[in-house]
C-alpha cells in the first residue's frame, strides 16, 4: 500500500494506491474558493490552509481507503517544484509519518506524478509515447521512454498555457480559476470572432506572453461596454489560440520524437477543446488532471524508496532543474 501527500499548490490532497497501480482512495482539499477573492493564488495563504487541511485529508484517505495506517508500507510525497512553504508542509508531513512508523519514503517530482497520472488501473497506457503537459505552472512537452525515463523536448519560453488561461479570465473579468470559466464561456462564442495570434518560436517551445498581450489591447480598443458584449466571443477566440499553439507543437513533436501515440496530462488537459482536437490522445482521467496525490503515489511505483531515517534531510525544491 501507497500512501501518497500532495500539498505543491492550492490543493491539499492524499490518496491510496496499490502496488499494480488501482486507487483506493483519493482525496483533495481545494483552496480556490479561498483564492478567488485574490485573483490567484497567495503563497503564504496556501502554506497554512495546507496545515490545516493535510492531517485530515490523510485520514480520510484512509479510511475512505478502507485500511489502517499499519497497512501503509511506503508514503510518498511531492518534492517539488511548487510553492516552496507549500511543499515543505506536505514534505514535512510525509517525513515525521513515515520516521515514526520506520517507513521508506519517496521524494515525487510532481511533473513526473502528472506523467504517472497515465500509469493507473484499470487501463495503464504504456511508453514510449509523446506527452503534452500543460498545466497552471508548466507547459512542457516530453519523450517518454518509461515512466521512470523521459527526456524533456519542448518547454515555454515565458507564461504556461494554465497561466494564460488565468490571465486571460482576468482581462475578462471571469472568475478563478481562469480555465474552467473561459471553457464553459467558450461554448457560447465564436472562436473566428477574433484573430488572435499563435507565436511559433523556433524549435518546440511555446510562447503565449504575446498572445495574452493581444487580448490585453483588443480589450483596451473595444471598451468595457464592447467587451462585456462580446465576452463569450472574445473567451472562445483567445482559448482557440490557446489550443492551436498546443496542439500544433504536440503534433511537431510527434515527428521528431518518432512516439506516434500521444498523451495529454496536466489541468489545461480538462480544456474540452483540447481534447476535441486531439481524438487520437490518451488523455489523463478527468479526476487526475489538476493537482492530486494519486498521481505521486502513482509515481512512486517507479522509484526507488529511501529507506528510514535516511530522509530526514531531504528539501523541497520550487522550480525545474
Amino acid at each position: 500500500m501507497i500512501l501518497g501527500i500532495e500539498t505543491s499548490c492550492d490543493e491539499t490532497a492524499a490518496a491510496v494506491l496499490t502496488a499494480d497501480g488501482v486507487i483506493l482512495s483519493s482525496i483533495v482539499s481545494s483552496q480556490a474558493d479561498l483564492h478567488a477573492r485574490y485573483g490567484g493564488v497567495v503563497p503564504e495563504v496556501a502554506s497554512r490552509r495546507h496545515l490545516e487541511l493535510v492531517a485530515p485529508v490523510v485520514r480520510e484517505a484512509l479510511s475512505e481507503a478502507g485500511i489502517a495506517l499499519d497497512e501503509v508500507e511506503r508514503v510518498a510525497v511531492t518534492q517539488g517544484p511548487g510553492l516552496v512553504g507549500a511543499l515543505l508542509v506536505g514534505l514535512s508531513f510525509a517525513k515525521a509519518l513515515a520516521w515514526a512508523r520506520s517507513l521508506p519514503l519517496v521524494p515525487t517530482d510532481h511533473l513526473a506524478g502528472h506523467v504517472a497520472s497515465l500509469a493507473v488501473a484499470p487501463d495503464p497506457l504504456e511508453p514510449p509515447f509523446t506527452c503534452l503537459l500543460a498545466s497552471g505552472g508548466h507547459t512542457l512537452l516530453l519523450a517518454v521512454r518509461a515512466y521512470d525515463d523521459f527526456e524533456r523536448v519542448g518547454t515555454t519560453l515565458d507564461d504556461a498555457a494554465g497561466e494564460a488561461f488565468d490571465k486571460g479570465a482576468r482581462l475578462l473579468g471571469l472568475g478563478y480559476p481562469g480555465g474552467a470559466e473561459i471553457d464553459r464561456l467558450a461554448r457560447e462564442g465564436d472562436p473566428e470572432a477574433f484573430a488572435f495570434p499563435v507565436a511559433r518560436v523556433p524549435g518546440l517551445d511555446f510562447s503565449f506572453s504575446g498572445l495574452k498581450t493581444a487580448l490585453l489591447y483588443t480589450v483596451r480598443e473595444l471598451g468595457e461596454a464592447e467587451t462585456a458584449a462580446r465576452r463569450a466571443d472574445l473567451a472562445a477566440s483567445y482559448q482557440r489560440a490557446i489550443v492551436r499553439a498546443l496542439v500544433e507543437r504536440l503534433r511537431r513533436a510527434v515527428d521528431e520524437t518518432g512516439f506516434e501515440r500521444i498523451a495529454v496530462v496536466g489541468g489545461v488537459a480538462a480544456n474540452s477543446e483540447l481534447r476535441a482536437a486531439l481524438p487520437e490522445a490518451r488523455f489523463a482521467p478527468l479526476a487526475l488532471c489538476t493537482d492530486n496525490a494519486a498521481m505521486i503515489a502513482s509515481a512512486a511505483r517507479f522509484h526507488a524508496a529511501i529507506p528510514c531515517p535516511e530522509y530526514l534531510a531531504l528539501d523541497a525544491y520550487a522550480s525545474l532543474a
